[in-house]
């Protein structure tokens, strides 16, 4: 039996309906703990979003610090990092990510990832990521484990979010999709929490811990209170200088080794991306179950930190490219958000399929190409602009919406009594087609 209490008053006041998204409209998480387990203040969601675009003095600081040449080397692009980091950090480290409190400027998260058997837990908004394999970490970590994350959206970003939503009962992702897409001066910025033997993990010394709502395993349905430890964050930024992409993805990771703070300052660059790098085909510098951080020479749109002091071995993506420790090593953090889009119809790699193609064919490496912001990954479909959180908001929306409830006295449900609900089904989509977002393979066996 799953340990939950769905917010139930909240999804009946949704499904009344509402002309306008504003704080309170949508559910806070899907996970909450039994008050024998967890007394403390519940999560909140952060969704009162601007409805004016913000101005000029909402840009981030980092953006003057932008390198004019974009070099492999990762020391040109060090005091970047640093700053989208404290950029990140600023206020929310303080009040352990509780947005809400950040008396320096103003977060917002995605609505409707409560759903579903990854959703929001109610502690922290914390939700199901992926599986951690043996030896993913360090080779001195034999067992399994599970990554548990919440992202967050500047005002700027925020904005758009509220534009999509702006109907809660009819999202609106045109306006993620060219010829529109996530403002200049968007940054994401996601904290990644490993459900681990912290002992076991040499880099996770001194850990920052925190309860969180969390599955027993990762394929399990029963949930418990534990600890869970920050293992990495992840950031995005929206920038069109950057002509590959108009996005630039970067990656910390946790070392507490040589420190005692046991807090975000622990957070060390692996670095950072703003292409995949499609002309580069091979596969040597792969590495799933890291002894070191193997560097590729040969990429030029990834810069990684060189620096062995101060990064532990971490796996890194796809032949080198940028992807964090708890992140798929046949992947990189590009070629993952470039797949979202609205229908779902393209999975995240291409190894989430029975006969996946070998690295480096011209297969493979349509996940390894450079998608303009607002272009889809599959023609026919909307793109939700490089955010993964908003094609499963709203893949979650729909599948609740049209397949979960909403059902009338003559027997059909909401969905069916809008004609036509272009949303529902992309023309090319196969009749057979299920539409949602395939963080893992394992996931399916919850589903």
């Amino acid at each position: 039996m799953i340990k939950s209490h769905a917010k139930i008053l909240v999804l009946m006041t949704l499904a009344g309906g509402s002309s306008m998204a504003n704080a309170g409209t949508f559910p806070d998480f899907g996970f909450a703990p039994p008050k024998s387990e967890y007394s403390g203040p519940a999560f909140q969601l952060s969704q009162n979003y601007p409805t004016t675009a913000p101005g000029a003095a909402s840009m981030p600081a980092f953006f003057k610090i932008l390198p004019t040449t974009r070099s492999n080397d990762f020391e040109t692009w060090r005091a970047y990092m640093e700053g989208v980091k404290q950029y990140c950090l600023e206020g929310n480290a303080e009040t352990n990510w509780n947005v809400q409190k950040n008396a320096v400027r103003q977060w917002y998260h995605m609505p409707w990832q409560h759903y579903g058997p990854s959703g929001r837990e109610g502690i922290h908004g914390l939700t199901r990521e992926a599986p951690i394999q043996p030896k993913q970490l360090a080779h001195t970590q034999l067992e399994s484990g599970q990554t548990y994350a919440v992202g967050i959206y500047n005002d700027i970003g925020a904005f758009t979010i509220g534009q999509v939503w702006k109907d809660p009962q009819n999202p609106d992702p045109s306006f993620t999709s060219k010829p529109k897409s996530f403002p200049n001066g968007t940054v994401v910025c996601k904290a990644l929490y490993a459900d681990i033997d912290v002992n076991s993990v040499p880099s996770l010394a001194n850990p920052l811990l925190l309860d969180a709502y969390t599955a027993v395993t990762f394929t399990s349905t029963d949930r418990v209170v534990k600890k869970v430890a920050l293992i990495q964050m992840d950031i995005a930024v929206r920038d069109s200088r950057v002509s590959e992409t108009g996005w630039l993805f970067g990656t910390f990771q946790y070392n507490g080794i040589d420190k005692s703070k046991g807090d975000w300052e622990n957070l060390v660059p692996v670095g950072i991306m703003w292409g995949n790098d499609p002309e580069v085909t091979s596969s040597e510098f792969t590495n799933p179950t890291p002894t070191e951080t193997k560097i590729n020479p040969a990429l030029k749109q990834t810069a990684i930190n060189a620096n062995t002091k101060e990064l532990p071995p971490t796996h890194l993506g796809w032949n080198g490219r940028l992807n964090g420790p708890v992140d798929n090593p046949q992947a990189s953090c590009l070629s993952c958000h470039m797949t979202a889009e609205y229908q779902q119809l393209a999975i995240m790699n291409p190894t989430f399929q029975a006969n996946p193609p070998a690295p480096g064919t011209e297969e493979w490496m349509k996940w390894f190409q450079n998608i303009p912001a607002g272009q889809p990954f599959t023609p026919g479909t909307q793109s939700t602009d490089y955010s993964l959180q908003l094609s499963a908001a709203l893949a979650n929306f729909y599948d609740w919406k049209c397949n979960h409830s909403g059902v009338y006295a003559d027997g059909k449900n909401a969905c069916e009594k809008i004609v036509p609900l272009k949303l529902m089904k992309a023309s090319n989509a196969p009749q057979d087609e299920v539409q949602k977002v395939q963080r893992s393979p394992e996931l399916e066996d919850l589903e």
